[in-house]
């Protein structure tokens, strides 16, 4: 399949280098900023999840009433609503887009965040969990023939799921660096998500899910799809991106830690999950890895969630990402910081370069 481009849908105008505290749901905001991607040709965009955060269905279903084409993916904690309920959900979005419903799968990475909701299952059996509930909609999605569930996690009888998705099922993202991550995507996904490593890294990464789908008996046409995510800093030239990349980092800096009673920062807390936790040792290597991936975010924002920046010229960030299209990267994911303005410039000025780069090496005429 063809390498195809993802982004991120925040509800309004604020974001991290310009916060609006307490700002509620923007509705004209959220509109234009969906619309743009889906004019300006953007393959996916992904809704997040958040304990204290706003409501990805119904943002999600906003989305989907007001693009064409778009394909969105609704980030799910399977502690916040039970399968059955979730794949009548999905199925449900998925008739209103006309096929366009994707699913993707957070098991959890913290404690206290799980808690938040009364969710106190241990790392391992939140994937335990996660492989039942993905096992689950499959079931549903398959047919609507009534069927029994006597899981360790989920049980009921008879249920029937008259709710048919468009396409006959519905695609799921699972994402992690973890051991059980590997082998439940790998096994069980269609698209895979992966934060910015340097190529070796993601690489290894890629190797790992597709040995896990291997083990499962997955053909290679059938293993999931990779998805990598980035943060690119692009400016008219190198010189100007890397100055504009200092300053969001002076202002990601500027709402970083809290003080304490003495001024001084308080730091956070150490990631629980492991992909966070790969971030901060490769950022303690270096600032810099490979073409232009800058690493200095990544600690601003202890790891917190997709914080890799890509910095450079359009050309020299397009080339960066033509390098992780080699590697097999399917779906790419770029969100910037200014998120309105920096999707605009993605598209102007970096999705032109990348896509006649990925047509000429279509193009290239197979060795003999």
């Amino acid at each position: 399949m063809p390498v195809e481009f993802m982004s991120l849908t925040p509800p309004n105008a604020s974001d991290e280098i310009n916060p609006i505290p307490g700002a509620g749901v923007d509705p004209d905001y959220l509109v234009r900023y969906a619309r743009t991607l889906d004019d300006y040709g953007f393959n996916y965009t992904l809704i997040p999840y958040g304990s204290s955060s706003f409501d990805p269905w119904t943002i999600g279903a906003t989305i989907a009433a007001v693009t064409k084409n778009i394909k969105v993916i609704i980030a799910l904690r399977p502690n916040t609503l039970y399968p059955t309920v979730a794949a009548k959900a999905l199925a449900t979005l998925d008739q209103l887009s006309r096929g366009r419903a994707v699913v993707h799968f957070i098991a959890g990475g913290s404690d206290a965040e799980q808690a938040k909701e009364g969710d106190f299952l241990t790392k391992e059996q939140r994937y335990g969990r996660l492989e039942e509930y993905i096992r689950i909609l499959r079931r549903a999605w398959e047919s609507a023939d009534p069927f029994d569930w006597n899981g360790q996690y989920y049980q009921f009888k008879q249920f029937s799921n008259q709710v048919r998705p468009v396409n006959g099922t519905i695609p799921v993202s699972v994402g992690g660096s973890s051991d059980e991550a590997y082998r439940i995507g790998g096994s069980l996904a269609d698209i895979y998500g992966l934060w910015g490593e340097p190529l070796e890294e993601t690489k290894e990464q890629i190797n790992r899910i597709y040995a896990e789908a291997s083990k499962a008996g997955r053909a290679e046409s059938d293993r999931p799809r990779i998805w990598v995510t980035f943060r690119p800093i692009v400016a008219e030239t190198d010189e100007l991106a890397w100055e504009k990349a200092h300053h969001t980092l002076d202002v990601l800096k500027s709402h970083g830690p809290s003080t304490n009673g003495a001024g001084k920062p308080t730091p956070a807390p150490a990631p629980q999950n492991v992909g966070s936790q790969r971030l901060l040792e490769i950022a303690a290597r270096g600032e810099i890895q490979d073409r232009a991936l800058w690493y200095p975010t990544v600690t601003a924002t202890n790891a917190r969630g997709a914080s890799t920046a890509l910095v450079g010229s359009p050309r020299t960030v397009a080339d960066s990402l033509l390098d992780y299209a080699d590697l097999g990267a399917e779906l790419i994911s770029i969100r910037g910081y200014d998120n309105l303005n920096d999707a605009i410039d993605y598209r102007r000025y970096v999705l032109p370069l990348v896509r006649a780069g990925l047509q000429e090496r279509a193009n290239r005429s197979p060795v003999a």
